[in-house]
């Protein structure tokens, strides 16, 4: 079976593997936990969730910084909707600083056509792609969780690029607070050096928490 081919509907396997540059979705049912792991290590992954009800409520970066007067949830925190509900908690992160992003945007046609790739596939095609392909769709790209992507503000508010220092198997793990629909994307950039240069394979894994 080709990844191509691999269901949305996980519940029979639990396990689904998103291949580098492409995305993949699922729908989660409330309480259960989502477990992403970085297959080869020092790859990015754009994370979205929207509510399962409702495709124009979904995970809000603004709104979860807001609430959690932070740049990122620490473990235990809540990720809120556009509507300031709580649609993920954050269970468990393995990565090496535990570190992750929610400034930067997803990647799109425009940023690569900017960067002189104009026929490059990107994480804001991919999410369309998984949604469509999963019988939805969403009229917005929203700001991605960025999983495993280091981008540290310097002493001036400068943004530095850095490439993701996560090892094979490191993984961060969300548990659904309401029934919800998660893309991921594992994130095509490989002219900055986010991807340290080549984009790999991510692993999506969905149980029941505790």
């Amino acid at each position: 079976m080709t990844a191509d081919e691999i269901t949305q509907d996980i519940s029979a396997s639990q396990t689904l593997l998103v291949p580098a540059r492409h995305g993949r979705a699922i729908r989660v049912k409330q309480g259960q936990e989502v477990t992403i792991t970085d297959v080869f290590g020092g790859q990015v992954g754009d994370v979205f969730a929207f509510a399962e009800d409702d495709m124009d409520e979904y995970h809000s970066a603004s709104h979860t910084r807001t609430g959690v007067s932070r740049l990122f949830p620490h473990i235990g925190e809540q990720f809120l909707t556009t509507k300031r509900r709580p649609i993920l908690s954050l269970v468990a992160d393995t990565s090496p600083s535990g570190t992750h992003d929610m400034l930067i945007a997803a990647c799109d046609p425009q940023r690569y056509a900017e960067l002189g790739h104009p026929d490059h596939r990107s994480c804001a095609s991919n999410l369309r792609e998984a949604l469509f392909d999963a019988g939805l769709e969403s009229s917005v790209v929203p700001q991605p969780i960025n999983i495993f992507m280091r981008i540290p503000p310097g002493g001036a508010g400068d943004l530095r690029w850095l490439p993701a220092n996560t090892n094979a198997g490191d993984h961060i793990v969300f548990k659904a607070l309401m029934d919800c629909v998660i893309v991921v994307s594992a994130c095509p950039q490989d002219i900055t050096a986010i991807n340290n240069g080549t984009p790999t394979d991510l692993r999506l894994s969905v149980g029941q928490g505790q």
